[in-house]
């Protein structure tokens, strides 16, 4: 009776008559899990070395420039992790820990300066240059302070504010220069300790961006608006940016990896390769650059423990700067050993195609920074 539970005639899934210990038509086991403390017990472990098996090969041929694309696209596939599967867990993981490993301290973006005057009456009140450097210094200190608390991948939005404020300095100079005022009697208010709180009950300016069209002005100006309510609370806890930009990111690559496959295809038009196949060029070449930034990370919290090891700091620096260089050289490699072309030919286009991805990369920082401001 045991065996006859153990094994039953026909396949439980498909009613099929079994031959053996696996269906031939569905591929399910003829052993039941349920019915076997055994088989249940092998099941789990049966399936755990199987998985990870894979995934060991996967990451061993991952971590030779170009082998499982190339292997992949040859037609070798049940051996290794799909690759949009790798991607996905590549890429959740590292920036699950890179929320962990980077830390922003409380009170960093906090400031105690002289309290600018009013915007936008501040430069129009001043009088003479030297009162225009004034209110240009008192604008600029709250925001360099800012500046300098966070990344410099998510300083873009403080550094358009800074420009924004050098431009006004310099446009009331020239009214003055042009139109000198009459001499006025009035005398300047005392300096109050400024905070971000007031900058968070100054109201925002428009957004215009010559070259943006309205639409992105207008969504511009409402996050800006969003981010200046945000900025007490983000003093108060700025590790809230830091989880919410890392938190961002594996969408936002969900974007960004279809872009790549889309100017692989464009700088390789007669390879004969399908998009599909530039598709997972694109995300093995992600899944590597996730390894190596978690490579990094870790190194990071592993310097951070062994702070007080003399030469720790020094070994772990190399290790870091080794990744860092190993990155471009490796996709350059992949490049090469996918599409088979020679070196000058892969070296011009992965410049090329570097410089654009670059860009388009930068650009969508600086968005997901501004998005990430407002959504704290």
């Amino acid at each position: 009776m045991h065996s006859a539970l153990a094994h039953p005639a026909a396949c439980e899934n498909c009613s099929t008559p079994l031959q053996g210990d696996f269906c031939h038509e569905c591929g399910q086991s003829a052993h039941s899990p349920v019915r076997s403390f055994g088989h249940a017990v092998e099941e789990v472990f049966e399936s755990f070395w199987h998985l990870d098996g894979r995934i060991f090969r996967t990451l061993h041929q991952l971590l030779l420039p170009g082998r499982l694309a190339a292997a992949y696209l040859a037609g070798h596939r049940t051996r290794y992790i799909p690759p949009i599967r790798l991607f996905v867990i590549l890429s959740v993981l590292t920036f699950f820990v890179a929320r962990l490993a980077v830390h922003v301290d409380a009170g960093a973006l906090v400031s105690q300066t002289p309290r600018p005057p009013e915007v936008p009456g501040a430069f129009r009140d001043a009088t003479t240059n030297d009162e225009v450097q004034q209110v240009r210094r008192a604008l600029l200190a709250p925001l360099q302070q800012s500046r300098e608390a966070m990344p410099a991948s998510l300083r873009a939005p403080i550094d358009s504010a800074i420009a924004k404020v050098d431009r006004q300095a310099a446009k009331r100079e020239r009214e003055l220069k042009e139109h000198p005022p009459v001499a006025s009697a009035r005398k300047p208010a005392a300096a109050k300790p400024f905070t971000v709180q007031d900058m968070a009950t100054q109201k925002s300016d428009p957004v215009e961006i010559s070259f943006l069209p309205g639409f992105a002005n207008r969504w511009l100006t409402g996050q800006a608006e969003i981010i200046r309510k945000n900025l007490p609370r983000i003093s108060e806890r700025p590790q809230l940016l830091v989880n919410a930009f890392f938190g961002s990111v594996p969408s936002a690559l969900f974007v960004l990896v279809p872009l790549f496959a889309v100017l692989l295809k464009l700088f390789y038009l007669g390879s004969g390769r399908l998009y599909l196949e530039h598709l997972v060029v694109a995300l093995y070449s992600h899944a590597f650059l996730c390894v190596a930034l978690l490579g990094i990370l870790l190194l990071s919290m592993l310097g951070g423990q062994l702070a007080a090891v003399p030469g720790a700091g020094v070994v772990i620096g190399l290790l870091i700067t080794a990744l860092l260089l190993w990155m471009p050289l490796y996709l350059w490699l992949m490049q090469r050993r996918v599409y088979a072309q020679s070196r000058l030919v892969t070296t011009l286009k992965f410049v090329a195609l570097g410089w654009l991805y670059f860009t388009v990369v930068t650009t969508a920082t600086v968005i997901l920074a501004i998005a990430s401001l407002a959504r704290v």
